[in-house]
């Protein structure tokens, strides 16, 4: 039996961003969701169900704190569906506001493909422990 390709969503307003995000996720043999705004982030958290999230929090539409919020109080399925925010905003009240809303790691921008990369190999190799 063939399991199904990991999924990640990148949700970031910033297209080079994304792109160069998405590109070098990808390779990594990751299927990539994309989104460029709150809104579509949380309609394809729905539609999707993605693996992990990487999750911007200035974004127009809905912001990533809504996204994360949405995601946890109603969650598109029973699995774990780890949070993993990218922002530039490294305040210290954003680290905890992260935490309150259940965020899972956070990173600040700008940061490398690397940070992000192994980030979501943590995220994936803890899913196991949560789902059972």
């Amino acid at each position: 039996m063939i399991n199904p390709p990991i999924k990640i969503l990148i949700a970031d307003d910033e297209a080079a961003i994304l792109e160069i995000m998405a590109k070098k996720i990808a390779a990594q043999h990751y299927e990539v969701i994309k989104a460029q705004d709150g809104q579509e982030a949380w309609e394809k958290i729905q539609s999707e169900i993605p693996d992990v999230i990487l999750l911007d929090l200035n974004m127009p539409k809905m912001d990533g704190w809504e996204v994360l919020n949405q995601l946890r109080e109603n969650p598109p399925t029973k699995r774990w569906q780890p949070v993993i925010i990218v922002s530039a905003d490294h305040e210290l009240e954003n680290f905890k506001k992260g935490v309150h809303l259940e965020a899972d790691h956070y990173l600040t921008k700008p940061c490398q493909i690397e940070d992000i990369l192994r980030s979501i190999r943590l995220m994936l190799s803890l899913v196991p422990q949560r789902d059972t």
